[in-house]
């Protein structure tokens, strides 16, 4: 493992576990999942907790970075290396920090040039792009093991779950599977968490339905809002005005339902356009810097439904909002006749 290159998570750890290390690596990705098993290899390798006097933790929007230059120019205590993990490294990003420290870049550059064996450092940026305009960044990524912990494309968390799930024995059905992904957002650190649920209620042999999914997996109310659009544009009347009155009655806003209401209809709306001048998935969460799962369940819900309906409905709901703001209309009798509108003839 030398420095300079970029590792793949799996390759990283089993170096980590077993082989020589180096004396900096930088852990760059914000899926904290990943992020975590990188953490937990180096402290099993060093057998260390955190309170351990070959242990140091610094936040650099906390502690300045001299810090961190003594403690992995110290010696360590009664063993060959030291372990520090530097979180939160705001200085390698384009994001300005008011209330952190000043930081001295050209003494750590110094030391990067030529760190000490006897410490080991762990740059954690929990970021997915770091400021390569920065000559901090540009000379840490070509001093340092750089592990990639970026959050996974569709097929690998899919391939990761199944793997997961197998290696449990739990068995799940296809449809509730899909709707796992979809109730956590495609997210790996929250599928691993909620995964713990699905694990304790299969242990007796149960095999995992959509029912069981909907069950233990709490819906939020983005996901609430995404079905009520979707009964919304297939006109499905009972079903929205069921679906709204459970979230009043859970305590959510009209006028915020109403507010993420018009985020979605918005992404469809972009996503049908983006998609009649030929975008694909990729190219349309690029431009609209969102997750590709979103783009990709937008794309399924936008299509079958023109340009110019998903235009009028999102300027209607534009309409109610602020007819609702400017107390010229009751907003839960407007959005329930916003509904009623809009269902089936």
């Amino acid at each position: 493992m030398k420095a300079g290159g970029t590792m793949e998570l799996q390759k990283a750890l089993q170096a980590i576990r077993t082989k020589e290390l180096q004396s900096i690596y930088l852990v760059i990705g914000s899926e904290m999942f990943l992020q975590e098993q990188v953490r937990t290899a180096f402290l099993e390798r060093f057998s260390v907790g955190k309170d351990d006097l070959n242990f140091a933790s610094f936040d650099m929007e906390k502690d300045p970075l001299d810090m961190v230059i003594q403690e992995a120019q110290s010696l360590p205590f009664f063993g060959d290396q030291r372990l520090l993990f530097v979180e939160r490294p705001f200085f390698l990003t384009a994001e300005k920090k008011s209330n952190a420290p000043e930081h001295d870049l050209d003494d750590f550059l110094n030391y990067i040039k030529d760190p000490l064996e006897s410490s080991v450092m762990v740059i954690f940026a929990d970021v997915d792009k770091l400021d390569e305009r920065k000559k901090i960044t540009k000379q840490l990524k070509k001093a340092a093991v750089v592990i990639d912990v970026a959050p996974m494309k569709e097929a690998d968390v899919r391939q990761y779950l199944q793997q997961s799930l197998a290696n449990d024995g739990i068995e799940m059905s296809r449809e509730a599977f899909d709707l796992f992904l979809r109730l956590t957002d495609l997210q790996l650190s929250k599928a691993m968490q909620e995964l713990q649920k699905l694990r304790l209620y299969a242990g007796n042999g149960n095999k995992i339905t959509k029912e069981i999914v909907l069950q233990l997996i709490p819906k939020t109310l983005e996901h609430n809002v995404f079905e009520l659009t979707s009964d919304v544009l297939k006109g499905n009347v009972s079903d929205a005005l069921r679906l709204y009155d459970d979230l009043l009655l859970q305590g959510e806003e009209t006028i915020k339902i109403n507010a993420i209401l018009i985020s979605q209809v918005r992404l469809l709306l972009q996503a049908a356009i983006l998609m009649k001048i030929g975008y694909q998935q990729a190219n349309i969460a690029e431009t609209l810097g969102i997750h590709p799962y979103r783009v990709k369940l937008a794309m399924q819900q936008a299509r079958g439904f023109g340009e110019k309906q998903l235009a009028a409905l999102y300027n209607e709901l534009i309409e109610n909002d602020y007819l609702v703001k400017s107390g010229q209309m009751d907003k839960e009798y407007l959005f329930q006749l916003f509904v009623l509108k809009h269902g089936k003839q």
